[in-house]
């Protein structure tokens, strides 16, 4: 007999960015949250007092609990592949937070293991299923720009340090601001042009240690191991191409900056780390002006991609934001990296299909595996 009615989750990692999967999570129709676990049991105990959440402890009490069918992996990165194995060990799916993992090697081990076994992994980022990059893919791709060509993204921040209370893991392997804010930028580009085919780049390290700006450890000192700034070019295996600045070095902060170049107009779509925005439309000839085409709300927010993968377990039909996309995703930024460190352009060897966009009704808060 087919499983009907809401998907269990079992979200690990009791951190910041829990509370919003958390009231998300159980806002939607379709999925439920009945446990967390974190390496700290307490803080796992503050979120499940907070959020209502009955099941609560170590990350066995999630992977244990039978109830959960999703495991949501919100671990530092560093701990994504070894958390993710573990859940798909005890015979759930995952949706991992982003990056998939921090190389090639664990991220196609974790995926074939999912596949042997017969279960799903899914991945951050997922604000290409909000309705502002699901409007902006409609209208590049009914032709309002002509044919895409190029693109111009831009991320520059100061850095998190200054906000963050435990900020030393995004200056550190499996962070900075290609693997921390890359993912967003990327996908978006992949769901525009396809595949990337190869890239090039150069990185620097702006300050070699940096001080925690806030919280109880406020004043320490860490040290700085990644790239803090990124310039990189990508080319596509459709022959469109992109130039795309990732920096925690800049005193001036611009988030959020994509434009996409076609053959009769430019659009600028809304910040890829959004799930709503403007988009705006400038044809062709140096005096045209900007105008709006697109006020967009979002629907959902973090947590979409989740509600997709469990609407898709249920139903039998692809996830959108697959493990696939996340490893194609993350094969690039590895590219980008060993690029920087070698100094010349380096292929791409994965590739990956694009999905097909949300239906233009969808909704998140009416079941729909009831």
């Amino acid at each position: 007999m087919a499983v009907t009615g809401a998907v269990g989750v079992g979200i690990i990692g009791a951190g910041v960015i829990s509370d919003i999967y958390l009231e998300n999570l159980n806002a939607f129709a379709d999925t439920e949250v009945v446990a967390i676990g974190d390496i700290v049991p307490d803080a796992a105990k503050a979120r499940a007092d907070k959020h209502g959440v009955a099941v609560f402890g170590d990350v066995d009490a999630v992977l244990g609990d039978p109830g959960v069918e999703i495991v949501v992996n919100l671990t530092t990165p560093a701990a994504h592949a070894a958390v993710a194995t573990a859940a798909v060990r005890a015979g759930k799916h995952v949706w991992n937070e982003k990056p998939l993992t921090l190389d090639r090697d664990s991220a196609a081990e974790l995926l074939a293991k999912a596949e042997m076994v017969g279960l799903r992994v899914g991945c951050a980022p997922d604000t290409f299923l909000g309705e502002g990059l699901q409007t902006a893919r409609r209208i590049i791709e009914r032709g309002d720009i002509g044919t895409p060509l190029t693109a111009l993204t831009l991320f520059q921040s100061p850095g998190p340090d200054s906000w963050h209370p435990n900020p030393d893991f995004l200056f550190q392997d499996g962070a900075g601001p290609l693997f921390d804010m890359g993912p967003y930028y990327l996908t978006t580009l992949v769901q525009t042009f396809g595949p990337v085919a190869k890239v090039a780049a150069i990185g620097s390290i702006g300050r070699a240690k940096r001080v925690v700006g806030s919280g109880p450890r406020a004043g320490e000192v860490f040290d700085v191991t990644v790239p803090s700034h990124v310039s990189a070019i990508a080319q596509f295996e459709s022959g469109q191409s992109s130039q795309s600045i990732f920096s925690f070095d800049s005193p001036l902060g611009r988030s959020g900056w994509m434009e996409i170049d076609g053959t009769e107009a430019t659009l600028a779509l809304p910040d890829p780390n959004r799930f709503d925005g403007e988009i705006r439309f400038k044809p062709k000839g140096k005096n045209e002006p900007w105008s709006t085409v697109a006020t967009t709300q979002a629907k959902s927010r973090r947590g979409t991609g989740v509600l997709d993968l469990a609407r898709a377990i249920r139903t039998g039909r692809p996830h959108r934001a697959s493990g696939a996309l996340a490893y194609h995703v993350l094969d690039v930024m590895v590219s980008i990296s060993e690029s920087i460190e070698r100094a010349e352009f380096v292929d791409v060897a994965s590739t990956v299909a694009i999905g097909e966009l949300l239906p233009e009704d969808w909704d998140p808060i009416t079941s729909t595996i009831a």
